[in-house]
């Protein structure tokens, strides 16, 4: 009976322990991946940075870089999702020309575990082709596209998002659109949030022809500026013809330049909102440094069966436990 009751008697100083309103450290065994890309004053990319010229916060408590790599060579998972609505039709061949020419580039020298992925969007999406080396492939589904009304933006990101997120290696959508969303099902929080799920880097292309913002869908082009900054990628909005083809040769630039950075959070308190906070700094203050500004990871209402998001505004409301809501439609191509 002695041991018994000895046993009883811990268990419940532990229960005790656990009752009180202390915070309660967890330690996360998710390995939190982050692609970094550094610049200097002058815009250009610096690639010859250590480990210890960086800082991670994780909710404001520093972490320990387990996993560093300069100029990342690990496998390189590039989606493209190339807007063909009706307001691109006139322009759609310089689009698909440019498009062209950066998948050709991407894959001439590269990991030969590195592919692409090729998605359309107007009122549907469209899967042209899944994750492929076949640039012949490629090329033939971006010739065959037309213009056609709508434009569902945030479907085709958190589509893409969901398809890209079991892949191995850095993950990149980039996004070839004139502006905003029309016919979505999805909205800015539900892509955001696929994006960060599936630690995915987006860089939107902004093909907009109209210098002036009558026309021009300037709180689309916004939302897609905020959606890079927060994934840790960069909007370019050139013009057709050169300007593009220089935007694709920037990224490919950032692509090969990036640092990887990982941790296992350690001595973080959960909060009551998924969204864990990610802050990057650099010893040398004359740098900047660009990369994802979060991840989604435990929270209190996790115990509860309920789940954290966000309204509108920012302000986190909690909702009973449900799954999550069903996909937009997508069709894929006969040939995919």
């Amino acid at each position: 009976m002695r041991p018994a009751l000895l046993c009883l008697s811990t268990a419940a100083i532990v229960l005790s322990a656990v009752a009180q309103d202390d915070p309660v450290f967890r330690e996360n065994v998710q390995l939190v991946r982050i692609l970094a890309t550094v610049k200097d004053q002058s815009g250009a990319l610096v690639g010859s940075l250590e480990k210890g010229d960086f800082e991670v916060r994780d909710n404001g408590v520093v972490q320990q870089v387990s996993v560093f790599e300069r100029q990342t060579d690990q496998p390189l998972s590039v989606a493209v999702l190339i807007d063909n609505s009706g307001s691109t039709a006139k322009d759609l061949k310089y689009e698909t020309d440019s498009v062209t020419r950066f998948v050709h580039v991407l894959l001439k020298e590269s990991n030969p575990a590195d592919a692409v992925a090729l998605y359309s969007f107007n009122w549907e999406i469209v899967k042209q082709r899944g994750f492929t080396r076949n640039v012949p492939s490629i090329e033939r589904a971006l010739r065959s596209l037309r213009g056609d009304a709508g434009t569902s933006l945030y479907d085709a990101i958190l589509l893409a998002s969901r398809d890209i997120e079991d892949r191995q290696g850095r993950k990149v959508l980039v996004v070839v659109t004139d502006g905003g969303d029309t016919t979505s099902h999805s909205d800015f929080q539900r892509a955001t949030e696929a994006a960060q799920l599936a630690d995915a880097v987006i860089y939107p292309v902004l093909v907009v022809p109209i210098t002036n913002e009558v026309g021009r869908n300037v709180g689309g082009e916004n939302a897609l500026t905020t959606i890079s900054e927060r994934t840790g990628g960069r909007v370019f909005a050139p013009s057709l013809g050169a300007a593009l083809d220089q935007a694709f040769d920037q990224i490919i630039h950032d692509l090969r330049t990036q640092y990887l950075l990982a941790f296992y959070p350690k001595n973080v308190p959960p909060t009551q909102d998924r969204f864990h906070t990610l802050q990057i700094s650099l010893a040398d203050p004359q740098l900047q440094v660009k990369a994802r500004n979060g991840y989604y990871g435990e929270a209190l209402a996790a115990a509860s069966g309920a789940r954290m998001t966000s309204d509108p505004d920012g302000n986190s409301v909690r909702k009973p436990g449900k799954p999550p809501p069903p996909k937009p439609p997508i069709k894929r191509s006969s040939q995919n």
